[in-house]
C-alpha cells in the first residue's frame, strides 16, 4: 500500500523479547504495555490504542482482528473515519477461546457490536470470508496471505531433492500437530526442524528430551521472514498441521502453506476443507491428520516415493503461480482504494 500511494503507519506492541524492528517504506510504531498477557493486558492495550488514535491523523483506521478491534471502532466513530476489519482468523474459534465460554462470550460481543459498522472487511479464505460475512451481515473480501513470488533455480530443486530435513515454521502453540510430529519422527529417518517460538516451548522441549530424539529435533527458536526463506530453502518437506480445534483453525489457510508451496517444497497439511480444494485442483500436499501413525506415515511416503515427491513438487511450481502476492495485493489496493 505504501509503494502505491498510501502513506501507511503500522502500529504495534512492545515486548519484552522485541527484537529491532527492520526498517520499511511505512511508518511502524509500538505501544508498551504494563501487562504482558491476559484480560488486562487486552484491556491496557486496547484503551493505549484508543488514545493514540484519537491524537493522530488518520483517513481509514484499519483493525487487525478482534483484539484491536474495540479501541479502533470507538476511533473511528468518533472521529468520523473509515473502519476497515482485516480478519487472519476466526478469532472467537481459536483455539485460546474456543473452550473458554466467558472469554469467548465477551470477545463476541465485541465482533457483533463492531464488525458491522467496518465500511470494508477482509479475510484469508474464501471459506471463511462466505462464513464471517454470514454470520456478520457484511460483506468479506478474500485476501490470501501468500508471500511475493520466488523463482525457484534448477540447482535449489536438485539441493532439496537430496536433503531429508522436515520443516515447522510458525508458532509453537496447542493444536498445531507439533507435539504429535515430534513423536511421528521416532519412525522417520530424517531431522525435524522446528522454526519458531511460543507457549510450548518448554513442554516441547522435554518431550524431544524425554523420547531420546535430540539427535532428530532441532528447535531453530524465532527466526525473521528473511532469515525463514532462506531456511524453507533448505527443507524437504514442510509441515502444516491443526487438530480440529475450532472453526478458526478448520477454515485456516495458512501462509505458511503458501511459503512452502512458494519454493516448490511439497508439505504435509491438515485435511480442511480448503486445503483440500486446493489439493483437489493442484495435488501438491499430502492431506494427513494430527495422529501420529498418519503423520508418520505420510513423512515417510513423501521420503521414500521418490516419483510422488517429483509429482507433487512440480504441482507445486505451477501453483505458485496462482498463489503469489502480486495477484493478491491487487485485491487489497481495491478495498483500500474503494474506501478512500
Amino acid at each position: 500500500m505504501a509503494a502505491n500511494g498510501f502513506e501507511v503507519e503500522l502500529i504495534g506492541r512492545l515486548r519484552n523479547k522485541s527484537i529491532p524492528l527492520d526498517e520499511h517504506t511505512f511508518k511502524q510504531r509500538r505501544i508498551a504495555c504494563k501487562f504482558e498477557k491476559g484480560i488486562l493486558f487486552y484491556l491496557e492495550f486496547n484503551i493505549r490504542l484508543f488514545l493514540f488514535l484519537l491524537k493522530h491523523e488518520a483517513d481509514i483506521i484499519s483493525a487487525v482482528d478482534v483484539d484491536t478491534l474495540l479501541a479502533c471502532t470507538i476511533a473511528a466513530k468518533i472521529k468520523n473515519k473509515t473502519l476497515v476489519f482485516d480478519a487472519h482468523e476466526y478469532y472467537t474459534e481459536s483455539p485460546e477461546i474456543v473452550n473458554r465460554p466467558i472469554i469467548k462470550w465477551i470477545w463476541e460481543a465485541i465482533s457483533e457490536l463492531c464488525i458491522p459498522k467496518a465500511k470494508a472487511a477482509y479475510t484469508v479464505g474464501p471459506m471463511l470470508a462466505e462464513l464471517m460475512g454470514k454470520k456478520y451481515g457484511i460483506h468479506f473480501s478474500c485476501i490470501r496471505n501468500v508471500p511475493f513470488s520466488i523463482t525457484v533455480s534448477n540447482q535449489q530443486i536438485q539441493k532439496s531433492i537430496h536433503q531429508k530435513i522436515i520443516l515447522y515454521q510458525g508458532a509453537m502453540n496447542h493444536g498445531r500437530g507439533i507435539e504429535e510430529s515430534i513423536l511421528a519422527m521416532k519412525q522417520v529417518n530424517a531431522e525435524l526442524w522446528l522454526a519458531g517460538d511460543g507457549d510450548l516451548m518448554n513442554e516441547l522441549t522435554q518431550l524431544v528430551s524425554e523420547n531420546q530424539l535430540s539427535e532428530k529435533v532441532k528447535f531453530l527458536g524465532y527466526k525473521k521472514p528473511t532469515e525463514l526463506k532462506a531456511i524453507t530453502q533448505e527443507a524437504y518437506i514442510g509441515l502444516n498441521l491443526l487438530q480440529p480445534i475450532g472453526l478458526s483453525y478448520y477454515y485456516s489457510l495458512a501462509n505458511k502453506f503458501f511459503d512452502y508451496m512458494q519454493q516448490g517444497i511439497p508439505c504435509i497439511s491438515a485435511n480442511f476443507p480448503e486445503y483440500q480444494a486446493i489439493n483437489q485442483q493442484y495435488n501438491c500436499t499430502i492431506l494427513s491428520s494430527c495422529e501420529v501413525n498418519e503423520i508418520a506415515h505420510s513423512m515417510n511416503l513423501l521420503l521414500n516415493d521418490e516419483e510422488l515427491y517429483k509429482k507433487l513438487k512440480e504441482n507445486c511450481l505451477k501453483a505458485k503461480e496462482d498463489f503469489c502476492w502480486e495477484k493478491e495485493e491487487e485485491v487489497l489496493l481495491k478495498v483500500y482504494t474503494a474506501n478512500q
